[in-house]
């Protein structure tokens, strides 16, 4: 079983960019729900996932519906 973090309509960049440093480390997906508060190119994403961003296996969805649709999640599942 992999474990994904997902971020539901993130509005600051500089957590998610550590929240994305933190599934690197882990080996981990990081899931963006939309709409987010900033851009995914905004530097300060970026500047706080240092050198990881690259490395970040990123998944997006346009809604959490969106997100429910394509991944089918059970209810166990979600925590």
């Amino acid at each position: 079983m992999s474990l994904s973090i997902v971020l539901v309509q993130p509005e600051i960049p500089g957590n998610t960019g550590a929240v994305g440093r933190t599934c690197v480390a882990l080996g981990m997906e990081l899931i963006l729900i939309h709409p987010l508060g900033f851009e995914i190119s905004d530097k300060r994403v970026k500047r706080s996932g240092l050198d990881y961003w690259p490395h970040v296996h990123l998944t997006e969805y346009a809604s959490w519906d969106a997100f429910l649709e394509a991944r089918q999640p059970r209810p166990g599942q979600l925590f």
